[in-house]
């Protein structure tokens, strides 16, 4: 891989978590701290335009590395590069500016639109929110401009900027959560299961709202999910992960079709095989081939 084509690049990240009992339970009953290794030691690089797919079981570490690569959580060990720039971790950058345009070029879009939206605001001020935190100095009139563009580019209207979350279905606090991770123009894009807490119908809609962003933009996008379906119609290439290690990467196709790992072909035969011509949303124009 071409260092001048990567976007994103994981060096041997790990993140540990204590998951020790309460220090007076742990004296009774005299047993030691207990570590929970999420993600330990993974190596993973994204190249630029490219959509790669995140499969595993749940609790195989895959939302885990989505919130070290947007700074959710600190990497306990190796060192996460954006664009040329180390975020995180081991070699971290001292320019606060370049830092800040990093992180600026990436959004996430996370798993729950009901837990992911700020109850207490109204959408206008949710979906300008990352373009406060970023561009403080931008004008009144500018940033309204911006959110009802937003709006409308992810099908809603721009009245609904007045309105509360619980005013809106499960599909439509989605397409909310787009358009704030749209508000300050990404490159990267990170979808943790954007479509798992919604019914399938209306995944068919988010799937092909998310394609067409990343057509029209040209968006890198990391994209996670326990559908190997949706993976199969949507990523370029897949990365399996297995408790916190990568076992296989390959091009989605490819690696779904004839998968080497075992843990893979386990993936495999959990799913039945007509779901690859059932999976909701997006046109097969849209996936990127080699």
């Amino acid at each position: 891989m071409s260092p001048d084509n990567t976007l994103l690049e994981l060096r041997n990240i790990a993140r540990y978590f204590d998951v020790s009992p309460p220090w007076l339970d742990r004296i009774l009953e005299r047993r030691g701290r207990v570590t929970l290794k999420a993600v330990d030691g993974i190596d993973l690089a994204i190249r630029k335009g490219e959509t790669v797919g995140l499969v595993g079981e749940s609790g195989c570490g895959k939302s885990t590395v989505a919130r070290l690569i947007v700074g959710l959580y600190a990497p306990t060990r190796g060192s996460i590069r954006y664009d040329g720039v180390t975020i995180a971790g081991e070699g971290v950058t001292g320019d606060a500016r370049a830092l800040r345009l990093a992180r600026r070029g990436m959004q996430m879009i996370f798993q729950d639109p009901y837990a992911s939206l700020n109850p207490r605001w109204r959408v206008a001020d949710i979906v300008a929110e990352p373009l406060r935190a970023h561009a403080p100095a931008t004008p009144r009139t500018e940033l309204d401009e911006r959110v009802v563009a937003l709006l409308l580019q992810v099908g809603l209207a721009a009245a609904d900027g007045a309105k509360y979350p619980h005013q809106f279905s499960g599909g439509q606090r989605q397409r909310i959560s787009i358009a704030r991770a749209l508000s300050t123009n990404p490159h990267f894009l990170v979808c943790d299961e954007p479509t798992s807490a919604l019914d399938v119908s209306v995944q068919a809609q988010v799937l092909d709202l998310v394609a067409r962003i990343r057509r029209e933009r040209g968006l890198t996008v990391l994209f996670i999910s326990h559908d190997l379906a949706v993976v199969r119609r949507v990523c370029d290439e897949t990365v399996v992960m297995q408790h916190g290690e990568i076992v296989e990467r390959g091009r989605t196709v490819e690696l779904l079709d004839a998968p080497r790992h075992p843990y893979t072909r386990l993936l495999l035969d959990s799913v039945p095989r007509p779901a690859w011509d059932e999976a909701p949303g997006v046109e097969a124009a849209d996936r990127v081939l080699a």
